[in-house]
Parts: C-alpha cells; sequence; structure tokens
C-alpha cells in the first residue's frame, strides 16, 4: 500500500520513510536506525541493495546508480540546483517515492535531504554522517567542484530540515558555526553486548579492523608493531577497499603481524573479544578525519578491549575520561611504538576492565534515542 499504512492493534503505526543512498541492510549506522523504529512505525526503506529486516516496504534504487556520480560540467559551472535533480540515482529514487505520503522523513546523509523535502511529509529529520563539505579536503579536485556543491546543498536543503544529527561534537559544531544547523550528537556507537573482560594474553595480543585505505595509517601500525622491543602480536580484519593496499600491508606479514578475511559484522565482536588492546591510529588529513569518532573506537569498548589512539581530539578525549587506554603523542610511528613498549599485562587489564565499566554507556543503545526524539517530534507523538 502506498506510504507503507500499516494498522495495528493500535491503530495505524505512523508512517516513517528512511531515505539512504547507500546499501542499507549493510549500513550499520542505517540498519540502527530501522531496528529502532521498526516496532512504534510502519517503516519504508529507500536505498540500494535488498530489503533489511522489520520494514513494510523497501524501494531499491539500482544499484548501479551511484549518488556521487554527479554531472561534472553541471558541477563544475555551478549550476548545483540542476546537477542535484539531473543525478540518475535521485532521479531514479523520485521516482520511486512517486505519489507516497509519509508522517516523517529521516534522510540520510547530506546528498539525500534535498529528495526527502520534496516528499510530502510532516518534517525531514537530516541525520549527518560526515562533515560533507569538507570530506575529503586533501585532495583538490574535492576542494574545488565538489566541496563547494557540498555547501550549497547544506544551505540549500539540511537548512530546511526539522531537525538533524551528526556522528560527533566537533563535526556538530562545525554544521552550527557555517550553516547555523543545530545538529544534536548520535555516536556510531555499537550495539551493547553483555560480556566479560578477558584475561590479558602473553604476548600481548594487538588487534585493528576496518577499511583498507591508505589514509587509515594502517601501515603506521605494523611498522609499530615491528619496531616495538615489547612482546606483542598484531591482528588485521580489513575489507579490499583499496586492494593494492590490502596487497602492500600482506606482504609485510610475519611472526608478529597476520592479516585476515574481513568477517561479517554480526561476528566481528565475538572475533574481537579474543584480543587486548584494539590500536587505531588516523592523521588529520582532512576535517572529519580529525575529528573521527569511528564505529571501531565502539567495537573496540563493546569487545572489552584497551585502547591505543592517536591524538584524535574526539576519541581522546572520550579514552580520557573513562580510563579506556592510551594516547599517542602525535601519528608517527615513533610515538606509537613508545605507547605499544609501555603497555604491560597489569595496565592492559585496567583498560578492559574500565571498557567494561563504560560498555553500557557507550553502546548504541544510549545514543540512538536522539533519533527516537526527534522523529517523534515531528509527527507528534
Amino acid at each position: 500500500m502506498a506510504g507503507g499504512l500499516d494498522t495495528g492493534e493500535g491503530g495505524r503505526r505512523p508512517r516513517l520513510l528512511i531515505l539512504s543512498f547507500s546499501p542499507i541492510a549493510s549500513d550499520a549506522r542505517v540498519l540502527k536506525q530501522v531496528r529502532l523504529f521498526a516496532d512504534d512505525y510502519a517503516v519504508t526503506t529507500c536505498g540500494h541493495g535488498p530489503a533489511p529486516d522489520g520494514v513494510v516496504e523497501h524501494l531499491a534504487i539500482p544499484d548501479e546508480l551511484a549518488v556521487w556520480r554527479y554531472d561534472r560540467g553541471l558541477v563544475a559551472t555551478r549550476r548545483y540546483r540542476q546537477a542535484y535533480w539531473a543525478n540518475p540515482a535521485i532521479v531514479a529514487a523520485q521516482r520511486l517515492l512517486a505519489s507516497r505520503e509519509f508522517d516523517a522523513v529521516l534522510a540520510d546523509d547530506v546528498d539525500a535531504v534535498g529528495l526527502a523535502l520534496a516528499v510530502p511529509s510532516r518534517g525531514v529529520h537530516a541525520d549527518l554522517h560526515e562533515y560533507a563539505p569538507r570530506q575529503k579536503e586533501d585532495l583538490l579536485r574535492w576542494r574545488v567542484f565538489v566541496g563547494p556543491f557540498m555547501r550549497w546543498m547544506c544551505r540549500a536543503f539540511v537548512a530546511r530540515a526539522a531537525s538533524a544529527t551528526t556522528v560527533g561534537q566537533g563535526i556538530a559544531e562545525e554544521y552550527r558555526r557555517r550553516f547555523g544547523i543545530e545538529a544534536h550528537v548520535v555516536t556510531n556507537a555499537a550495539p551493547f553486548v553483555d560480556r566479560e573482560a578477558r584475561p590479558v594474553h602473553r604476548p600481548i595480543r594487538l588487534v585493528h579492523s576496518g577499511a583498507a585505505l591508505h589514509d587509515r595509517n594502517i601501515m603506521t601500525i605494523v611498522d609499530a608493531v615491528d619496531a616495538a622491543a615489547s612482546d606483542c602480536t598484531l591482528d588485521l580484519y580489513l575489507t579490499p577497499n583499496d586492494p593494492a593496499y590490502l596487497d602492500a600491508l600482506k606482504a609485510r606479514q610475519n611472526a608478529r603481524v597476520t592479516v585476515h578475511e574481513p568477517v561479517p559484522y554480526d561476528e566481528l565482536n565475538e572475533i574481537l573479544s579474543t584480543y587486548d588492546v584494539g590500536v587505531h591510529v588516523l592523521p588529520p588529513v582532512n576535517f572529519n578525519n580529525r575529528w573521527a569518532l569511528p564505529n571501531k573506537f565502539f567495537d573496540y569498548v563493546q569487545a572489552r578491549l584497551g585502547l591505543v589512539i592517536g591524538p584524535s581530539p574526539e576519541m581522546a578525549r572520550v579514552v580520557h575520561e573513562r580510563g579506556l587506554g592510551a594516547v599517542a603523542d602525535d601519528f608517527s610511528t615513533e610515538a606509537l611504538v613508545r605507547e605499544i613498549e609501555r603497555l604491560d599485562p597489569a595496565e592492559v587489564a585496567r583498560y578492559k576492565a574500565a571498557s567494561a565499566a563504560s560498555a553500557r554507556d557507550l553502546s548504541a543503545e544510549s545514543q540512538i534515542e536522539g533519533w527516537r526524539r526527534a522523529i517523534d517530534r515531528i509527527v507528534g507523538r
């Protein structure tokens, strides 16, 4: 039925559209939204890939239509409105949504907000996964062409949304400073896992999970473990985002360093919990890297690991506040070597205990209520 109309014992549930130009069934942040609202709302999703569980309807945008493929000529000549509405992915989604109405729309990321505003509803909530205007500012073509286009979207669309959320305080403050957008923070926290911290191993077992991308500084972690005088090992669970970089990491394997195949997210926590310390050293090559508070940070906490990180402000603040681990002086191999060599089993045990004590406060369940409050406010609940 149009709009995902659904009736139950309490009458018609409010109709909620979750719009995301991503494969929703495998997008961790968007899946949290689906699961949060599936019981109380008749949720329709519009995005790439198969339908996620719990929705009344899924409108599939063809996978070959990637939203980032805007017409270069239109963007270069700053015909932004024309570039936006001519985007094939947005055109396809608009056709899928034609004649549908909803009580509220939750738009994931800047590209989705303009289309969300065009869908009849009581209001749009924008969930901003990054600071879009500076997402890849380390690239010249981004600074010259894409950044100004993203700034236009923020002014033309996001500023008109009923409410907004984003992933960290530094990013929220920049949206407020540049565009007057009052975005509340819903971190990329992982779901709470009820588990005890496991005893510390000897040698101490370090782990890093995530995307194999050059700007993630993973080679620095490998170099530091190789150079450290202390007794430790490093295991990497990496998705092949950059196959050449992944091959370079695999070539560095030795008795201390092992590169594993990626594992499904539902299995990751159990695997991570067999380690002692999660390591993430992310150089601030762009604004979003500087202010990152990523999924893996929270994955390590739910696995009851200690953390060793670089001096990224958002991550460092939480680590210091809760005693979760160590923060390197800078993003260099030498600084990371110093922190690895300072690790000892008793100290790592204290870090793991701090993760256990903080796990519920730092869980997704404690964060996602920000989305519920926003959507409930739009529909008048």
